[in-house]
């Protein structure tokens, strides 16, 4: 399936998807939504595609969220139902996802990173919340996710200031995994996305499930409920969860089937 305003390899067991419309700082309008939405469809779907990469095209974005000058020119916004860019109502994936941010990431761009699991960071990128400055508020998962990922003062600070964050000071703030030179985004993103494939996918997905779902219930609670999502009884079931102990019992290297 070949796709306008996304480009989208698979190598292995992972999944690399780029927004494709540099001219405009891979900004989004409705079309790019919908691609998105489908392709991300496709990635939770494939067995064979464990982890996805999120990068933009170009050296100077990663993507400066809704393409406001098509708005202004009367073109029809909005998106499909898994949110901003594919991703920020995406709230089911149980497969990692990493945002390789490769320059600057603005409003809905940001948010489209927050939705990810891991972000890697260029020392050239930048981070910003500005809807506030343009009448607009951060509706698509930033005023929502940040304040969870790096604590209410600090989400606050960024939010009602509307201002600009390097990578580096994202990474002091805890939103940001690693800061890497110029260029190297995407390639320190697959190596993340290598170690991961170290794992089982079947222990990735549960873990990725189990964390998610028990932020929104008490401990207690959660120490119970978390056996029985559907990722950790998958997991329980699965070929993997019988291979990984008898790999170490061998003394040899796994071999994870992904069911």
């Amino acid at each position: 399936m070949s796709f306008e305003f996304v480009d989208v390899k698979r190598s292995g067991h992972i999944t690399t998807v780029t927004l494709n419309r540099p001219a405009v700082m891979n900004a989004l309008h409705k079309p790019a939504h919908f691609e998105l939405h489908e392709v991300f469809n496709a990635f939770a779907a494939d067995p064979e595609q464990w982890i996805a990469i999120v990068t933009g095209a170009g050296e100077r974005a990663f993507c400066v969220g809704n393409d406001l000058k098509w708005q202004a020119a009367g073109g029809e916004r909005g998106w499909n139902s898994s949110g901003f860019g594919g991703l920020t109502l995406r709230f089911h994936c149980d497969k990692p996802i990493i945002a390789a941010v490769n320059g600057v990431a603005m409003g809905g761009g940001f948010e489209v990173a927050l939705a990810c699991d891991l972000i890697i960071a260029s020392e050239n990128a930048t981070f910003a919340l500005p809807e506030p400055r343009v009448g607009l508020a951060a509706l698509a998962g930033g005023l929502q996710r940040l304040p969870r990922q790096i604590g209410l003062k600090r989400a606050m600070g960024m939010i009602l200031t509307g201002r600009h964050v390097s990578a580096r000071e994202g990474f002091e703030l805890g939103f940001v995994n690693e800061v890497v030179p110029v260029g190297e985004a995407l390639h320190a993103a697959e190596r993340w996305a290598n170690q991961i494939c170290q794992n089982s996918p079947m222990s990735i997905r549960a873990s990725k499930q189990a964390v998610l779902e028990g932020l929104n219930i008490p401990l207690p609670d959660a120490m119970i409920a978390q056996r029985e999502y559907p990722a950790v009884r998958e997991m329980i079931a699965s070929a993997d969860y019988v291979e990984g102990p008898k790999a170490f019992a061998e003394k040899r290297p796994p071999r994870w089937q992904g069911r």
